[in-house]
C-alpha cells in the first residue's frame, strides 16, 4: 500500500500538465500588456517612497554645508516625479495599450533607472562628507530603496535590476574607493545583495508571468466555451429542426404509402412482411393482419417459387433495385393477376440491409388491352385495308369511264362512294402509322437530302388535291439549296399532311405559300394559308389524335383528325420541332424545322 501511495505522488499531477497546456495558449501580448499595466500601477509607489525616503534623509543630513547638494538633489526628485507622472497619465490616455505594451515597457525601464540613478547619486555625494553613523543610516537607506524595488518592479526583474544597480553600482564605487576597511568589505557584500534581490524579483517576475498566462488562458477558455455552448445550441436546434422535418417527412411517407393507389409492401431481407397498405389488401383480397409476419412466397404461384428464391438472392446480394418485374401473383378468391413489381433495398450507411420495399401495380386488364389492340390493328391491315384497297381501285376504274358511261344519279353515288372509300382507307392508314410510332415499330431511313427539291416535289405531287379545292401551292422567295438529314418518304408525308390542311381550310382561289428559312444550324420550312385561323381554346390540342376545330367542316372536306399528330411523331423522331403561328393578315403559318445536316 505503501508503495503505491509513493508511486502516486511520484506521479506527474494532471492538473499541472492541464494548467502548463492553459498557458500556452495565452496571448504573450496580452500578458505583455498585463505587465506593462502591473508596473504603471505600481509607478505611485515609487514616487511616494522617493519623497518619504528623501524626506527622512533630509531631516538626518540636513547642516549648513550640505544644503546646497540637498536643494540639487530634491531637484532632481521633483524632476524624475514630474517627468514619471506625465509618463503615468500618457499611458493612461493611449487607446491601443496591447499594440504599444513594448514602446511603454521602454519608458517604464528608463523611468525606474533614473529613478535608481537618482539615489545612486546621493550616495555618491553625500556618503564622503558623512560622520560614520550618519554613513551606516545612509547605507541602511539605500538597502531599503534597492528592496522597496522589487514589490514595485516585481512584474519585470529586468527594470528591478535597472533601478537596484542604479542605487548600489555608484554606493559600491563609493565604499570601495572611501579607503577604510571596514566599508571595503562592506563593499564586497553589496554586490551580493544585489544578486539575491534580482534573483528574488526573478522569481516573483515567473510567478506574475504564469499567473497573467493562466488568466487570459482560461478567459481564452471561457471565451471558447462560450461560442462552444452558442454552436451547441445552434446545433440542438438545428437538430430539433431536423427531427421534426424527419417525423413529418416520415408521416408524409407513410401517408403516401398509406393512400398510394398501388401495392406497397415493405419486406425483411428474407422476405417476411413488415407492413402492407390498403391497396394491396384490395389487390390481393387479403387483411393486412393476414399478410404481416407471413413470407412472400404466400403472393407468388407454387410454381414460380425457385425463380422467386433465385432472384430474391441476388437482390439482396447485390442491393440493387429492380424495376419492371413482372410476375403472375396469386389472390385469395383464386384469381391469377399480372403485376408490374418494382422492388427497392434500403441499405444503411453501414451497408447493412434494413428493408425492402415493394410496389405492385396490376397490369392485367393493360395486357388484354393490348393484345385486342393488336387484335384491331390486324384486323385493320389484313381484314379491311386489303379488300378496301380492292373496292377503291374498282370504284376508280367505274369513275374513270374505262367499263363505259355511267348514267348521272349511279355516277354521283359511286363517285361519293370513292371519296369514302379512300377516306376510311386515309383513317386506316393513319391509325397504323400511329400504332407503329407508339409501339417503336415504325424505321426510319434517313438519308442527306436538299430541302429545296423536297419543297418542289410536295408541291408537285400535292398539286391535283389542290385543284381539287381550288388552290393553288406556291414557293415564296428563294430556296436555299440546304441539306437536311432525314427520311424523305416520311418528310414527304408531313408536307402532304400540312399541305392538305391548309388546302381545306383556306378559301377558294387562294395561294398557298411555302417558305424556306436558314435559321441558326436548323432550317425551318413553314406553310402559310389564309383560313380562319386556330381557336384560342382549341390551340393547347392541336396537335392531339383525333382533334379537330371545326368538326363539321371537317366531315365535309375530309380528315381523320390524325394528321397532326403524326407530323408532331415523325418530326420529332428526325430531331427536329414542328409548332404554328398566326399569319399577319389572317391564317395560320405551320412549320416544322429539322437540323441542318
Amino acid at each position: 500500500m505503501n508503495q503505491s501511495v509513493a508511486q502516486a505522488v511520484s506521479q506527474p499531477v494532471p492538473d499541472q500538465g492541464i494548467a502548463a497546456g492553459m498557458r500556452d495558449r495565452a496571448d504573450p501580448r496580452l500578458v505583455l500588456a498585463d505587465r506593462v499595466e502591473q508596473l504603471s500601477s505600481q509607478t505611485p509607489i515609487a514616487i511616494t517612497a522617493s519623497f518619504i525616503a528623501g524626506a527622512i534623509a533630509t531631516v538626518e543630513l540636513w547642516n549648513k554645508w550640505l544644503w546646497m547638494l540637498v536643494f540639487f538633489w530634491w531637484v532632481l526628485v521633483v524632476a524624475f516625479s514630474i517627468a514619471t507622472t506625465g509618463l503615468l497619465v500618457g499611458y493612461r490616455r493611449t487607446a491601443n495599450k496591447v499594440d504599444s505594451a513594448e514602446h511603454w515597457l521602454r519608458w517604464i525601464g528608463i523611468s525606474a533607472l533614473a529613478n535608481g540613478a537618482c539615489w545612486g547619486f546621493a550616495g555618491a555625494v553625500f556618503f564622503p562628507s558623512l560622520s560614520g553613523q550618519e554613513q551606516v543610516f545612509l547605507a541602511f537607506l539605500f538597502v531599503g530603496m534597492a528592496s522597496i524595488g522589487i514589490p514595485v518592479y516585481a512584474a519585470s526583474w529586468k527594470i528591478f535590476a535597472l533601478y537596484a544597480g542604479g542605487i548600489l553600482l555608484p554606493f559600491v564605487y563609493v565604499l570601495t574607493t572611501f579607503g577604510d576597511r571596514l566599508f571595503s568589505d562592506i563593499a564586497l557584500l553589496v554586490p551580493l545583495f544585489y544578486a539575491v534581490c534580482v534573483t528574488i524579483a526573478y522569481r516573483l517576475n515567473v510567478v506574475f508571468d504564469a499567473g497573467y498566462r493562466l488568466r487570459h488562458a482560461y478567459g481564452r477558455l471561457t471565451e471558447d466555451y462560450s461560442s462552444l455552448n452558442q454552436r451547441l445550441e445552434q446545433q440542438l436546434i438545428e437538430l430539433g429542426e431536423a427531427r421534426r422535418q424527419v417525423e413529418a417527412s416520415g408521416r408524409k411517407l407513410a401517408l403516401f404509402a398509406e393512400r398510394a393507389p398501388i401495392a406497397v409492401l415493405e419486406l425483411d431481407g428474407d422476405g417476411t412482411v413488415r407492413e402492407v397498405n390498403h391497396a394491396a389488401e384490395l389487390l390481393f383480397g387479403y387483411a393486412a393482419a393476414e399478410l404481416i409476419g407471413g413470407h412472400l412466397r404466400r403472393l407468388i404461384l407454387p410454381k414460380y417459387h425457385a425463380e422467386f428464391d433465385r432472384q430474391w438472392a441476388e437482390l439482396v446480394s447485390t442491393r440493387e433495385p429492380m424495376a419492371g418485374v413482372v410476375v403472375r401473383n396469386p389472390r385469395r378468391d383464386g384469381i391469377e393477376l399480372v403485376c408490374d413489381w418494382s422492388v427497392t433495398p434500403l441499405v444503411n450507411a453501414e451497408g447493412r440491409l434494413i428493408a425492402v420495399i415493394a410496389q405492385g401495380r396490376d397490369i392485367t386488364a393493360q395486357l388484354e388491352a393490348e393484345r385486342m389492340k393488336k387484335e384491331f390493328t390486324s384486323t385493320l391491315s389484313h381484314e379491311l385495308r386489303t379488300p378496301l384497297t380492292s373496292i377503291i381501285g374498282s370504284l376508280q376504274l367505274i369513275n374513270s369511264g374505262v367499263l363505259g358511261e355511267v348514267g348521272g344519279d349511279v355516277g354521283e353515288l359511286t363517285i361519293v362512294a370513292e371519296r369514302n372509300g379512300q377516306r376510311l382507307l386515309d383513317l386506316i392508314n393513319d391509325i397504323l402509322d400511329i400504332e407503329k410510332i407508339e409501339s417503336g415499330k415504325l424505321t426510319l431511313v434517313p438519308e442527306i437530302m436538299r430541302v429545296d427539291e423536297l419543297v418542289r416535289e410536295s408541291i408537285v405531287l400535292n398539286k391535283a388535291f389542290g385543284e381539287r379545292f381550288r388552290v393553288r401551292f406556291e414557293s415564296r422567295g428563294e430556296l436555299p439549296d440546304r441539306e437536311v438529314h432525314a427520311d424523305r418518304k416520311r418528310l414527304l408525308q408531313v408536307m402532304t399532311n400540312l399541305l392538305s390542311n391548309a388546302a381545306k381550310f383556306s378559301p377558294e382561289g387562294e395561294v398557298v405559300e411555302v417558305t424556306t428559312e436558314d435559321r441558326d444550324g436548323v432550317v425551318r420550312i413553314g406553310v402559310h394559308d389564309r383560313g380562319p385561323g386556330i381557336p384560342e381554346n382549341f390551340r393547347t390540342r392541336i396537335f392531339g389524335r383525333f382533334t379537330q376545330a371545326d368538326s363539321t367542316t371537317a366531315r365535309q372536306k375530309g380528315g381523320t383528325g390524325l394528321g397532326l399528330a403524326i407530323c408532331k411523331r415523325l418530326v420529332e423522331m428526325m430531331q427536329g420541332r414542328i409548332g404554328f403561328d398566326d399569319r399577319p393578315g389572317g391564317g395560320t403559318i405551320f412549320w416544322f424545322e429539322l437540323p441542318r445536316h
